[in-house]
């Protein structure tokens, strides 16, 4: 039993069809603004993304326990303030992010993909 080749790549075919492959995708890929590589600016605008959003978390906790504090303080009611209100802080600090985030959308909006509102339902 012999198999036979129906399309043998020769170099120089290779050749033009990874040519023609580089050209397709330089095509497709968005341009950069600044002509350079791009690396470094995309993992500096990564860092200030991730400290933007950290902050925006911890803002939402330690305002959370600073209110809870504060209520215990005034209320006498320690440590249950200090409980509720960390933990009402903490929901805040995540629902901070993922809007942030883009991954929901804010209250009365609609969602990016142009979903009807829930309220309208």
């Amino acid at each position: 039993m012999e198999v036979a080749v129906a399309n043998e790549d020769r170099p120089d075919d290779l050749e033009r069809r990874r040519s023609d492959l580089e050209k397709a995708l330089a095509a497709r890929r968005p341009a950069k603004r600044d002509g350079g590589e791009g690396k470094e600016q995309g993992s500096v605008a990564g860092v200030g993304n991730a400290l933007r959003l950290s902050s925006e978390f911890v803002a939402g906790v330690a305002v959370g326990a600073a209110l809870g504090w504060f209520i215990d303080r005034y209320a006498g009611t320690s440590p249950w303030g200090l409980i509720v209100f960390l933990l009402l802080g903490f929901g805040a600090g995540v629902l901070n992010v993922l809007r942030s985030a883009g991954l929901i959308a804010e209250f009365g909006t609609q969602s990016p993909k142009g979903d009807k509102d829930l309220r309208e339902k």
